[in-house]
């Protein structure tokens, strides 16, 4: 017969009495933090134990022990909300396992370069720091199995990423991300080296798919974190009735998102710079609702969808994009931002953030990539030194 045992944290026990024997008797309590189920129970008036008896009883505790253990170490690495063990875990996590956690940012890298520039490093970092209780994941389309695994390499970005207790970079395997989606047999049919625009088009089809199967925010990268966004169905308005899809966030198997992967094969163009894009995302919202122009810094909402204000993430339009690598005399505090979208396709001339030059674009890094401006100082730092002398 099987009786509940209660362990104490002293290591002492009491047994849980039926109802027959609870009157005029004093219960003993002592349990606080463990249930284990033994057989043969010792009762307080039996003899007692053999020497082998109570080495089993010890043995039963440890297991039990363990077990529990073990159990409360799993759930804190496959916690949304605990990241402290997964440094040492993130090599061995899959994708999935990863993005099943729910509410993870998501940024995607559809070159085949493999070293992130200090831009996206910024703004996978300054994610990684605003939300430290979700996955920031970097799809990386240069990636993969071989190169997944060897974190230990000479990219600087690599390192510094994937130190963040909460970044995990991943390959960006499109065929996988595309199944289950409108977008596979586009994906079949397509032949990319006759494709205009593949690196926005695909990275485009990309960003629906996986926040349709597994919901969370997509973010470019050359988007900079500022604050936690609060909404948790929303477009980003780039500017009145005019959706980006820069940045978006929907839960898993929003019917919106599945429309616009069915929009997006329909009416496929891609010569046409931005037709899978923002566009898309606008001409879909319209469908839904009148849009209307923005008063002050209000959203706008539409059958529970939130049309967030230019000023959210486009403080600076896009006309105005090098204010970002000016000297101000004041600088912006940007009270209203959620985060700042940087314009890096308007930057033809690749401007970029230099150490002491005191642009905005700097002082953003200074705050909400801290690392990332610390390794830009070492670079500069490096470039800087004088060649050795070669000795004959």
């Amino acid at each position: 017969m099987l009786q509940k045992v209660w362990v104490s944290s002293s290591g002492s026990w009491a047994l849980q009495e039926s109802n027959s024997h609870r009157q005029g008797k004093k219960r003993c309590w002592k349990c606080r933090f463990v249930r284990t189920i033994i057989q043969h129970p010792c009762r307080r008036h039996a003899p007692k134990s053999s020497r082998k008896e109570r080495m089993l009883r010890k043995i039963q505790i440890c297991l039990c022990f363990c077990f529990v253990s073990g159990i409360l170490y799993e759930i804190s690495l496959l916690s949304s909300c605990v990241f402290s063990y997964l440094p040492m875990a993130q090599q061995y996590l899959t994708p999935e396992q990863v993005l099943n956690l729910g509410k993870s940012i998501i940024f995607l890298e559809t070159t085949e370069r493999l070293e992130p520039p200090p831009l996206v490093s910024c703004s996978v970092e300054s994610a990684a720091r605003i939300y430290q209780d979700r996955p920031v994941i970097l799809f990386m389309r240069g990636l993969n199995n071989e190169t997944a695994l060897d974190i230990n390499t000479s990219y600087a970005a690599f390192s510094l990423l994937s130190s963040m207790k909460n970044v995990f970079l991943f390959p960006l395997q499109m065929e996988t991300v595309f199944q289950e989606t409108p977008l596979l047999q586009w994906y079949n049919q397509v032949v990319p080296e006759q494709e205009k625009n593949w690196v926005h088009v695909s990275s485009d089809a990309s960003r629906l798919a996986l926040i349709w199967k597994y919901g969370g925010i997509y973010m470019d990268t050359d988007v900079i974190s500022i604050r936690p966004i609060p909404q948790r169905s929303f477009l980003a308005a780039q500017k009145s009735r005019f959706s980006s899809n820069g940045i978006f966030g929907f839960p898993a198997r929003h019917k919106f998102i599945w429309d616009c992967m069915e929009n997006f094969v329909l009416k496929y163009n891609g010569n046409i710079w931005g037709n899978q894009g923002p566009f898309l995302m606008t001409r879909m919202l319209k469908t839904l609702c009148n849009l209307t122009d923005f008063q002050g810094t209000e959203d706008h909402s539409c059958q529970n969808i939130s049309f967030l204000n230019p000023q959210r993430f486009y403080p600076i339009p896009y006309p105005a994009w090098s204010r970002y690598y000016q000297v101000w005399d004041k600088s912006p505090n940007f009270n209203h931002s959620y985060a700042l979208h940087l314009w890096n396709f308007m930057n033809r001339n690749r401007k970029v953030v230099v150490a002491g030059s005191n642009t905005l674009a700097e002082n953003l890094y200074k705050t909400y990539c801290p690392s990332t401006y610390e390794d830009l100082i070492q670079n500069a730092k490096h470039r800087d030194l004088p060649e050795p002398e070669e000795v004959e």
